[in-house]
């Protein structure tokens, strides 16, 4: 269904396009996609006249769509937010030679701040979306391709199979609490004699007394513990082979600290680094850079604004601890950072993890291996010493 309509509160007016500077292209398609329909502007942005049409949120159907609208027109662009579908409709578009802009859409952008708006529809959300691409004020970002975005998957996976193993562990402690029973703690309490003695306790929960019903809960976290230890398995094999057919993961590990988890997170999520032009944008992307506050004459930075992946912001800061003990260039930055304070340890930890960060992404961008930086004339004259 196809049909027109002015623009709805808190929109921008179409005046606002009718610049012939701001034209950018001869037709600007932009969909807000949804789980089951979506709703496509078709929007002149010389004129800022624009229609709409509604649509399942199916391959074939935003294929007739695409066709339909460029299939005559030697220009025009597609617009989308960035959400689970608009993967294969990034996919569906560069097929049919169709430029296109993820948005992305940041609470913090004055553009994406409904608060005051009387009405907001999916019409409303697509309209906006034409708009701001025609007025080249479109907060956009990078959507890899179908294999980048795959491997990305495919490692956010194996850490969602670790999450539900850490969630068994738990259940199973809190189990022998209720007993009044002891279990070795760390890594101890999941070795094989662990789990043999585990087994012990244990019976099958057809097999146990109203009594004794624990026993029964028992056995079915330990089968629930065994069939996710081999899930785990099974990806990490795959990831591991996926690794080694690939020199940027093998080029991270030559890093002292780093192995082959972090690594692939890092080349997968970076992916391309020509994207980024400096450290700061590699260290925002991570969320790893403070939030800066200044109103007059003051001017003070908070805690890191822990934007962007979190997945790789949680890994750096966890090996970040480590490379206090394997690498003695970032252990000399988390000194530094620290001083003798203890409370400036989480802060050190995370200035660690950003400066691993950027030596990756260097690394990365070059296509050099690790290469410790050459001491100061300071230290080397007192090395000797």
């Amino acid at each position: 269904m196809t049909d027109s309509t002015t623009p709805a509160p808190g929109t921008i007016a179409n005046t606002a396009v009718d610049t012939p500077a701001l034209v950018k292209t001869q037709r600007i398609l932009a969909i807000d996609l949804g789980k089951f329909k979506s709703v496509a502007c078709d929007y002149d942005p010389a004129t800022g006249t624009h229609t709409f049409t509604t649509l399942p949120t199916r391959p074939q159907d935003f294929h007739d769509l695409l066709a339909d609208r460029f299939g005559d027109t030697s220009g025009g662009r597609l617009v989308i937010e960035v959400g689970s579908a608009s993967g294969w409709v990034k996919d569906l578009a560069e097929l049919l030679h169709i430029e296109v802009q993820i948005a992305n859409p940041n609470p913090n952008h004055e553009a994406w701040r409904w608060k005051n708006v009387k009405r907001k529809t999916d019409k409303d959300d697509a309209l906006k979306l034409a708009q701001l691409s025609a007025m080249d004020q479109l907060p956009t970002l990078q959507l890899p391709c179908a294999k980048v975005r795959q491997w990305r998957s495919m490692i956010t996976y194996r850490w969602t199979l670790v999450g539900r193993r850490t969630a068994i562990k738990n259940s199973i402690r809190a189990v022998l609490d209720r007993q009044g029973l002891t279990h070795h703690s760390g890594k101890k309490g999941w070795t094989q004699a662990s789990m043999a003695t585990l087994g012990l306790m244990a019976s099958r929960i057809d097999q146990v007394d109203a009594d004794e019903l624990w026993r029964g809960q028992l056995d079915i976290e330990l089968q629930a513990f065994e069939q996710i230890e081999g899930l785990i398995k099974q990806v990490e094999a795959k990831l591991e082979t996926l690794a080694k057919s690939n020199e940027r993961v093998a080029l991270l590990q030559t890093i002292p600290g780093v192995g082959p988890r972090l690594s692939e997170v890092v080349v997968a999520m970076i992916d391309d680094p020509m994207r980024f032009k400096s450290a700061k944008q590699v260290g925002a992307y991570a969320g790893l850079v403070p939030k800066q506050y200044e109103s007059g004459t003051m001017s003070r930075q908070g805690r890191v604004t822990g934007r962007g992946n979190r997945l790789l912001r949680a890994l750096l800061v966890e090996v970040g601890w480590l490379m206090r003990r394997d690498n003695p260039v970032l252990n000399a930055i988390f000194d530094r950072m620290c001083g003798a304070s203890k409370t400036r340890r989480k802060i050190a930890v995370v200035a660690t993890a950003r400066r691993l960060l950027v030596m990756c992404w260097a690394m990365l961008r070059d296509g050099t291996t690790w290469s410790p930086p050459p001491p100061k004339v300071g230290q080397a004259l007192a090395s000797p010493a």
